[in-house]
C-alpha cells in the first residue's frame, strides 16, 4: 500500500487547471442542491423541447458540438471543449440539440436545483407565444 506520503511532490498543480468559464450574477436558490447529468445526442437530434430550469446551469461540451439558444440571446453553437452556462429562473432555454447531422454530441451539465422543483420544466406553446418578443432574431438561411 502506497500513502500520501510516498509522492514526489509535485508543482503541477499550479499549472494543471485552465479556467474555462467564469460567469456572474449567480442567484442560486435558498436549499438548492446540485445535480451533475451528461447528455448525450445522436447526430442531428434538436435536443430538450424548450425549457427553464430553477437555478444556475453549467455545461461543457465533451464531444460534437451543442446548438444552443436562450432567451434574449442568439443561437449559438458550442464546440468540444466550450461551454456554456444559464442564469436559471424565468429565462427560457430555446435550444441545447446537436447542431451536427452526421456525428454524435456530448455534453455535461451541472445544475442548482430549487428544493421541491423537477430539474426542468417544459414551456408551453401558449407561453412561448406571449414570450415571443423576448427571443433573440432567428437566423435566415
Amino acid at each position: 500500500m502506497h500513502g500520501a506520503g510516498d509522492r514526489t511532490a509535485s508543482e503541477s498543480w499550479m499549472t494543471a487547471a485552465q479556467l474555462l468559464q467564469d460567469a456572474a450574477p449567480l442567484t442560486i436558490p435558498e436549499g438548492a442542491s446540485a445535480m451533475t447529468i451528461q447528455v448525450e445526442w445522436e447526430p442531428g437530434d434538436p435536443g430538450t423541447p424548450p425549457h427553464r430550469h430553477s437555478g444556475p446551469a453549467f455545461g461543457y461540451v465533451i464531444e460534437g458540438a451543442v446548438r444552443f439558444e436562450l432567451e434574449g440571446e442568439p443561437e449559438r453553437v458550442v464546440e468540444a471543449g466550450g461551454t456554456f452556462w444559464e442564469p436559471g429562473g424565468d429565462v427560457i432555454h430555446y435550444q441545447d440539440g446537436n447542431a451536427l447531422t452526421d456525428a454524435r454530441t456530448r455534453f455535461v451539465v451541472t445544475m442548482m436545483c430549487a428544493p421541491g422543483r423537477p430539474m426542468l420544466e417544459l414551456v408551453e406553446k401558449e407561453e412561448l407565444e406571449q414570450r415571443a418578443h423576448l427571443r433573440a432574431a432567428r437566423p435566415t438561411a
